[in-house]
């Protein structure tokens, strides 16, 4: 009887705790790391502004959390649509695509991802992210220099190169007071920059699937 009486404790923990990260990202995707004080995220979440604390020992802790969770399912669907290409010129046009498109689609969470002033908790979990998609570069130019496809160059140079690129570039578009822009002249300027930056056959006329583009999931 304990056994059960603790395992419907746990269950409701952590039914509590993922109402309030959820709340969170709602809060992140609306107005940012400045949106999400922790009575806006007890008063989303429906809970005491006191019991946020039984789950997380900060608001930077909360939001660290977020932004982990936010980020595996990028870096996740970033990949998944580079593994679905074969040669490294398709490979890292799908690289810039799935992370360009997605991130216009949800500007004010790429914002806040990329380029929001945040706590050292959060920008300690950036750089992790960032590390993610310069490792995923950096295989494919490697893959690409070893078959011939690409010209011999410093893999992880040029890696770190293309995706500061792609962020550097998209910071405009995803700016809180920049108008709305059209996705798709944004996307195939970075993505021919890209190619080009590694000696890669450009391809404009490349026709995309959705798939390519990283649609959100």
């Amino acid at each position: 009887m304990a056994y059960r009486s603790t395992a419907r404790t746990e269950a409701k923990r952590l039914a509590h705790r993922e109402r309030l990260l959820e709340a969170a990202r709602g809060l992140l995707a609306e107005g940012g790391y400045a949106a999400a004080s922790v009575s806006a995220l007890a008063e989303r979440a429906g809970v005491a502004t006191g019991s946020v604390y039984n789950h997380f020992a900060s608001k930077q802790e909360l939001l660290a959390a977020v932004f982990r969770h936010i980020a595996g399912h990028e870096l996740a669907a970033v990949r998944e649509a580079v593994h679905a290409e074969s040669g490294a010129a398709e490979q890292l046009r799908a690289l810039v695509e799935a992370f360009s498109y997605r991130a216009l689609r949800a500007r004010r969470t790429a914002w806040a991802m990329i380029a929001e002033p945040v706590d050292p908790l959060v920008e300690a979990e950036r750089l992790t992210y960032r590390r993610g998609y310069h490792a995923l570069a950096e295989e494919t130019i490697a893959a690409g220099i070893a078959s011939g496809e690409l010209p011999p160059q410093d893999a992880r140079l040029s890696a770190a190169a293309v995706t500061g690129a792609i962020s550097e570039a998209l910071l405009g578009p995803l700016s809180p007071v920049s108008e709305q822009t059209e996705p798709e002249p944004v996307v195939e300027a970075i993505a021919a920059l890209s190619l080009r930056a590694v000696g890669a056959a450009d391809r404009p006329d490349q026709q995309h699937t959705d798939h390519q583009r990283g649609l959100p999931s």
